[in-house]
């Protein structure tokens, strides 16, 4: 049996609001599975335990962290994601760069037809391409 590769998203109590973000961006979407804290904690009660969506077919994990550490999310690793049309890649770039901040702005490179980094006002790290 092969194993299986999740990406895992660490959020400080942003978890739900980026989920329902993300869900409301990508086609063939949705919300797998929640677990929240309860009174007892050892997080907030009622911020996201842990909890996996698919978006675009594509299953991640996420958390609010109960501990709060020195360190967030770093653009070197990107939710990579193939655009198939260039309505989508505009869309996606101007939605999801909302409060963001562009490494590279959408446009033509030698290596894609257009694409576009940039982090999410919640600090993921996005690389659009349309190819």
């Amino acid at each position: 049996m092969a194993s299986k590769i999740t990406p895992f998203l660490m959020f400080h109590g942003e978890a739900e609001e980026a989920m329902t973000f993300y869900l409301s961006l990508f086609a063939n979407s949705k919300m797998i599975d929640i677990k929240r804290y309860g009174a007892e904690g050892p997080g907030r009660e009622g911020t996201v335990m842990r909890a996996t969506i698919a978006l675009a077919g594509s299953e991640i994990m996420c958390i609010d962290s109960a501990v709060k550490h020195p360190f967030t999310f770093t653009p070197a690793t990107s939710l990579f994601v193939t655009c198939e049309t260039e309505e989508e890649i505009t869309r996606l770039a101007a939605e999801l760069g909302k409060g963001g901040k562009v490494f590279m702005p959408l446009d033509a490179y030698p290596f894609a037809t257009k694409f576009t980094w940039f982090t999410d006002r919640f600090g993921v790290s996005w690389q659009l391409s349309l190819s």
